[in-house]
């Protein structure tokens, strides 16, 4: 890749994104649009420094919930997908039983779990978890299942048993699989987290928009919503950071493109 077009893919995010806020913010002032239907980026941005210290701590609440609901889907999924993947009778099983599960709207769920567990972090934990752990199991069972059967014969002709055949082979082959959902799943997780919040909980960002919504103040609900947006981007770019990392193998082609 030429180093032209090496600054031009490196800057295209922020260009569209501060085009985005620049016609937002044109938008609002241009339409004269009240701030109580459609604040202006820049007054969603002042709310956003006067409620810094709530922001902060109810942020880094939410922050706490989504990140053990995702590693708990992370733990849940690559067991499971790692059994469906490797077994078809498990997956002739299973997999009707989890496509019914991920088809329940995971807000029914909520107050189910608010029966169980009371209001507080568990409902979010458990929400974050039950919204992302999906994507975790379908792409590492596709990654374990693609594995070639003429490859799966050869290394078993060499004396590979089925356990080494998916340490050795299916494991690493399905890691772009495996990152791919991560980098779904974490955006999922913030999902769940903040939609429990908003329903169950005294603490995060779902409830202060709750709050911030009850008193109409919308420009707080909007910066509400830009800190989880960030915190979803920064979640995302570790994971592509490290995908970048241990993927190069499975990429490098499009890439040099």
């Amino acid at each position: 890749m030429s180093r032209s077009r090496f600054n031009a893919v490196h800057h295209a995010p922020w260009v569209a994104s501060v085009g985005l806020f620049v016609i937002w913010e044109l938008g609002v002032r241009v339409s004269g649009m009240p701030e109580y239907i459609l604040p202006s980026p820049s007054a969603a941005l002042a709310a956003a420094w006067t409620f810094r210290e709530a922001i902060w701590m109810h942020a880094e609440q939410t922050m706490i919930t989504t990140l053990g609901g995702f590693l708990i889907a992370v733990i849940f999924g690559v067991i499971l997908g790692a059994a469906v993947g490797s077994s078809r009778i498990i997956y002739s099983a299973l997999n009707p039983i989890l496509i019914g599960f991920n088809s329940v709207p995971k807000i029914a769920v909520v107050p189910i779990l608010v029966m169980w567990f009371g209001i507080g972090g568990i409902p979010a934990v458990l929400t974050a978890f039950l919204i992302s752990f999906f994507p975790i199991v379908a792409n590492v069972a596709t990654g374990l299942a693609t594995l070639e059967p003429e490859l799966q014969d050869v290394l078993r002709s060499l004396g590979a048993s089925r356990l080494d055949i998916l340490r050795k082979v299916g494991f690493p082959r399905s890691l772009p699989y495996f990152f791919t959902s991560l980098k779904v799943a974490v955006t999922l997780a913030f999902v769940g987290s903040v939609m429990s919040e908003t329903v169950a909980a005294n603490v995060g960002m779902g409830y202060l928009m709750m709050s911030a919504s009850s008193k109409f103040n919308v420009p707080l609900v909007f910066a509400g919503l830009l800190v989880i947006a960030v915190m979803g981007i920064v979640m995302y770019g570790i994971f592509s950071l490290l995908e970048n990392r241990w993927t190069k193998w499975a990429v490098r082609g499009a890439r040099s493109a």
